[in-house]
């Protein structure tokens, strides 16, 4: 079975795209006349055209949807290639090592970090024509698929022709894909229930640098040294290629019951969740919306801050989580149930920041992880660091996804400073909101991955354990051909700084 999904056109360009220039500088990697006869003779697909180059060459980072307005991509890959399976990635990364050419992989391009930007030209490995269920272990519950099998198509499949679901539903669902989604250790709005991608993954097939296969993890447990799917899942594309994955599947849940209630305050809002989960409650969906963003999508007023409750699966179980949530909520107001509704049916609608950024304004959102001890502290802290860089006119943000241990916070900004200073608005701010957050012991990412926006970020945030990483790719990828320029890790091809450092 395959899937026949193509990349989301984030916005248009300015102007036509094969007339789009460069935004980043630093130096740019050809892709001569013999290397790409050696990439036509893997089998693979190979597009040239500076249409498709650019197009293929972007994500849905904020800041680059600012530039395309402009009439700009970030940076041009030299060369599309796409294969068709393993055997032709294995080939086309032997060759491109071989040549020292970097190699971004891509797929659905969804990410907001730029981590799909071909920084030094080369070549965009575009993964999406390796899409489909490869196999189905119903009595394991396990899931064998491609990486570039798009996410609504699987779960659409899945559930009408197998009555079973992976449980992961990203807000990109619609534009993502499952090589992505293990490429940036992504979450699902479930993931309380479900857990994130990195709980999912049962085992890997990748590619490496110099076109070596691997295949890693397929056991239910397994005590042989170190997770090796761990060190590839979250890795964006700079260790390997992910080629194939096995994912954890659940029955269809039979049973859903939805819950919603008003808080005085974020931090309220935010130990009832605690609590909730510390009982041993797992709902699929436990959101908290802070007073700014409860009012702006639902109306609430200016005092309330919502939080909704979503729970599915089997009936007995989903009554006891909903009976737990109430208990812990009994001090706080019944709202209208049907505000979950409204989340349901809107959740993934991405045209409100098209539309802000067409008019100049610089939006984006930053979602990060912190411990239970230091969420409220981070959402404070946070929020205010944003609000005091010039041109912003608004700092909000939502509790998204609970653990025992802790959860995410999702902040969200908008400024609309002078359109000459729009770049230097965004690095402003993220540099204020990120510095406060890992002050008070937040983690630089929950789902988003780190890009090329977050990289300058990473150093700080590993401290000494970056060096481990920092090895790993060395031992893994010693011509540093794939995807220079993310994670913060060595660039071969930077003489100057590409982005902040």
């Amino acid at each position: 079975m395959t899937d026949s999904g193509a990349p989301t056109i984030p916005i248009p360009f300015g102007s036509p795209a094969e007339t789009v220039t460069e935004h980043l500088g630093g130096t740019r990697v050809p892709v001569d006349d013999t290397l790409l006869a050696a990439l036509a003779a893997t089998g693979a697909e190979v597009l040239v055209g500076p249409a498709e180059t650019a197009e293929a060459s972007r994500d849905w980072w904020p800041l680059a949807m600012i530039w395309a307005v402009d009439g700009e991509v970030p940076a041009r890959a030299a060369a599309i290639v796409r294969p068709a399976n393993a055997d032709q990635v294995s080939a086309v990364l032997a060759a491109c090592n071989e040549a020292r050419v970097p190699v971004t992989p891509a797929a659905g391009r969804s990410g907001v970090c730029g981590a799909s930007v071909p920084i030094h030209g080369g070549v965009v490995l575009d993964l999406t024509a390796m899409s489909g269920i490869v196999g189905i272990d119903r009595e394991s519950m396990v899931l064998d698929v491609l990486p570039g099998t798009f996410g609504t198509w699987l779960e659409d499949t899945l559930r009408s022709e197998h009555g079973v679901t992976v449980g992961h539903w990203p807000q990109s669902i619609d534009l993502s894909t499952v090589g992505g989604w293990l490429a940036c250790r992504g979450a699902g709005q479930m993931s309380t229930r479900y857990g994130k991608i990195e709980d999912m993954v049962v085992g890997l097939d990748v590619v490496l640098a110099d076109g070596r296969q691997i295949t890693t993890g397929g056991a239910p447990r397994a005590a042989v040294g170190p997770d090796l799917n761990q060190l590839f899942v979250g890795s964006e594309g700079t260790l390997g290629v992910i080629t194939g994955a096995r994912l954890k599947l659940h029955a269809v849940p039979a049973s859903e019951r939805r819950a919603a209630y008003a808080f005085t305050s974020f931090a309220d809002a935010n130990d009832a969740c605690r609590r909730i989960i510390h009982r041993g409650a797992r709902p699929a969906v436990l959101r908290v919306y802070d007073n700014i963003e409860s009012d702006r999508t639902y109306h609430t007023g200016p005092d309330d801050h919502l939080l909704l409750v979503l729970d599915e699966g089997d009936a007995t179980l989903v009554d006891a989580t909903v009976s737990v949530v109430a208990e812990e909520c009994k001090n706080a107001r019944l709202a209208d149930v049907a505000f979950v509704e409204q989340w349901l049916g809107h959740r993934n609608d991405t045209s409100a920041l098209q539309a802000l950024i067409s008019r100049d304004y610089v939006v984006d959102t930053m979602e990060i992880a912190a411990p239970w001890q230091h969420c409220v502290d981070i959402y404070r802290a946070a929020t205010e660091a944003i609000l005091a860089v010039p041109g912003t006119l608004t700092a909000s943000a939502h509790q998204s996804h609970s653990y025992p241990d802790g959860a995410c916070i999702y902040f969200t900004f908008a400024g609309q400073p002078a359109r000459d200073e729009r770049e230097t608005y965004y690095r402003a701010t993220w540099d204020a909101g990120t510095r406060a957050v890992l002050a008070h012991g937040g983690a630089l990412s929950h789902h988003h991955g780190i890009g090329l926006n977050r990289s300058r970020f990473v150093r700080e945030a590993l401290g000494p354990a970056f060096e481990v990483l920092a090895a790993t790719k060395r031992a893994l990828d010693p011509n540093g051909i794939m995807n220079p320029g993310k994670l913060g890790l060595d660039d071969p091809w930077a003489t100057d700084a590409v982005w902040p450092a």
